[in-house]
């Protein structure tokens, strides 16, 4: 039997640029117990039964109430959650995990091996389609005791070890869904995990409120009294939230992003940008290849040059983040970025549009209608293509309307940016994947990109067993996708959590603070 799997990405983190000058929080000191933690989150989730909703509020919130097998580090390494330890056998075939001990739900029933196989062989597969994908490659899971679960896969599937933390996977408890309709179980309103804290209160358009679960396995956790989380719908309403203390806690995103300088430089005020290499949120704009001229590679390439990623990074994203080099964000496994050149260069790009079939054709830009920053990323976009002789104009749309012309493929050009989930087989090869490309969906092979190599490629990559091997495998995707242009990646995006210095340690693994607040303390006076 192989010791547990390691997987080192590439590069472990967004850079901390200029912009995270603020105080970056020691974690240094004794922990200490008791206390309230008054976190944003926003919006308001339209639910916390994670294993129906996958949103991103519902996983903030409910990652304090439901957890899985595993944890992973901002390595990407996984640590024991609710198992202790695993196994892998050589084939790859066999993975054998061991559960802790005297785990039990919040209502004191016990977790036990018959939770796992319930929640992944019978609910999950039901619910969780992005999970089911997965699941194809699960031949059967045994449970030869209460605390050991053995899956028996078809074939080597690289990714598996990735799969289990509590947006993915989450612990569903048995005695309470078995033989129940998912959808309309009672228990919904008032979920029942195996984590840190429990659910207490829900005021709707207010705030959610979650307690420390007293009989919790790991002694001395949580060291947390309660956490609210507050809805507050404004964007400036929130900075004023944490101007005034009311809040204590701003999750990535809850802010504009001019408003981060000012924020961060508030006393007694940390940022972060760690917690995102799991989801290693990467931005690009849809190319229609549906669309002459978009069709042709040299329209594209020249696009791909046309456009200033560092004026992008640092006039509107103060210098978060930072710029793509292809398909993959340089915190997930496998990534290289020695892919061919697509760094901005005008005078390349003019060359190669004079060499295409562009003939003055109006390229329509869709923007992503998330707030201001978006709006002014889609202006700078066209002034850059005005730049190298390209007639283009913006589409608004509002956000049921970008979803709409997404699902439609009405658009030129379209800004959006996907979560990887860590690994390329995961979260990477759906958005390129030929068989993947049917209208009707914003999040899957928009562009219509098709390629039978790297269709060939990714299936094949997705099967080995031996890491090293998948890195090649990743290694010619990637040269192969940046060559073809069928997207215009633009930055790897960076959302600093920005919190109280006193606040240690809002942020302990890859997945932030959607991993909960299990290892949060306050420091006291």
């Amino acid at each position: 039997m192989l010791k547990p799997m390691k997987f080192t990405a590439a590069a472990l983190a967004l850079a901390l640029t200029g912009a995270l000058a603020g105080p970056l929080a020691a974690q240094d000191g004794e922990p200490q117990a008791g206390g309230t933690l008054n976190v944003v989150i926003q919006p308001e989730p339209p639910g916390l039964m994670i294993g129906l909703i996958q949103n991103g509020p519902t996983q903030m919130v409910a990652g304090d109430i439901y957890e899985s097998l595993l944890r992973y580090d901002h390595e990407l390494q996984p640590e024991g959650q609710l198992a202790e330890s695993w196994d892998i056998s050589e084939d790859g075939l066999t993975y054998t995990f061991n559960l802790r001990k005297g785990v039990t739900f919040h209502d004191g029933e016990p977790f036990t091996s018959e939770d796992v196989k319930f929640s992944i062989d019978v609910f999950l597969r039901e619910t969780h389609a992005r999970l089911r994908a997965s699941l194809v490659h699960v031949d059967s899971i045994d449970t030869p005791d209460d605390h050991t679960v053995v899956f028996n896969l078809k074939n080597p599937f690289g990714p598996f070890i990735g799969l289990f933390e509590p947006g993915t996977t989450p612990m569903i408890p048995k005695h309470i869904y078995e033989g129940t309709d998912f959808t309309t179980n009672e228990a919904n309103n008032t979920p029942i995990g195996t984590g840190p804290f429990k659910f207490n209160e829900w005021v709707k358009g207010s705030y959610i409120h979650l307690v420390k679960n007293e009989d919790y396995y790991m002694e001395g956790k949580p060291y947390l009294d309660e956490v609210y989380y507050h809805v507050i719908p404004d964007a400036a309403s929130r900075a004023v939230a944490y101007e005034t203390g009311k809040v204590d806690v701003l999750p990535g995103g809850s802010i504009e992003n001019f408003e981060v300088p000012r924020i961060r430089d508030m006393e007694n005020t940390c940022i972060t940008d760690k917690g995102w290499e799991f989801f290693g949120p990467l931005s690009w704009m849809w190319v229609n290849m549906n669309n002459a001229p978009l069709d042709d590679v040299k329209v594209r390439k020249a696009i791909m040059h046309a456009v200033d990623r560092e004026f992008a990074k640092s006039a509107l994203w103060n210098d978060l983040g930072k710029v793509a080099t292809g398909p993959l964000s340089s915190s997930t496994r496998f990534y290289d970025g020695d892919t061919p050149d697509i760094s901005y260069n005008p005078e390349e790009a003019k060359k190669l549009l004079e060499e295409s079939s562009y003939n003055g054709e109006t390229i329509r830009i869709l923007g992503l209608p998330y707030g201001e920053t978006w709006t002014r990323w889609a202006e700078a976009v066209k002034q850059n293509l005005s730049e190298i002789g390209m007639n283009a104009e913006l589409v608004p749309a509002d956000v049921a309307g970008w979803n709409q012309k997404i699902s439609d493929r009405d658009f030129d050009l379209a800004f959006t940016y996907l979560y990887q989930y860590g690994d390329p087989a995961l979260g990477v090869s759906r958005t390129y994947l030929g068989n993947n490309a049917e209208p009707g969906s914003p999040w899957n092979n928009v562009a219509n990109y098709q390629n039978p190599e790297t269709d060939k490629m990714f299936n094949e990559a997705a099967l080995m067993a031996d890491p090293e091997e998948r890195r090649a495998a990743y290694k010619q995707i990637q040269d192969q996708i940046v060559s073809d242009v069928p997207n215009i990646w633009l930055l790897e995006l960076g959302f600093p959590t920005i919190y109280r210095c006193d606040v240690k340690n809002p942020v302990s693994t890859a997945l932030g603070v959607n991993d909960g607040f299990r290892d949060a303390w306050i420091a006291k006076e």
